[in-house]
């Protein structure tokens, strides 16, 4: 499922047209990426919690050299599902 189909299924689902259904996706998906960018936790009951993530900065090896590299902190976003949603599937 893309993000067209979720608009759609939430469209669908609420009995609205699709830039209704549109711009509610957009307000959730902008909500979730400002808690998460200020360090919070974004718990969504019987769904899951998505939360920043620090990536610490490790030895790697390129590929095509085979020359070792240094691999730098980077920061990331991390999902853990609720049990409901693990459940689910």
């Amino acid at each position: 499922m893309n993000k067209s189909d979720l608009i759609e299924a939430v469209a669908s689902q609420l009995e609205s047209s699709r830039a209704d259904a549109q711009k509610s996706l957009e307000a959730v998906l902008t909500a979730i990426t400002s808690g998460v960018q200020t360090d919070e936790k974004v718990q969504i009951t019987g769904f899951g919690t998505f939360s920043k993530k620090t990536r610490a900065a490790r030895d790697g090896i390129n590929p095509a050299t085979k020359e070792k590299i240094r691999i730098p902190e980077s920061t990331t976003c991390g999902f853990k599902p609720a049990a409901a949603l693990k459940e689910a599937l």
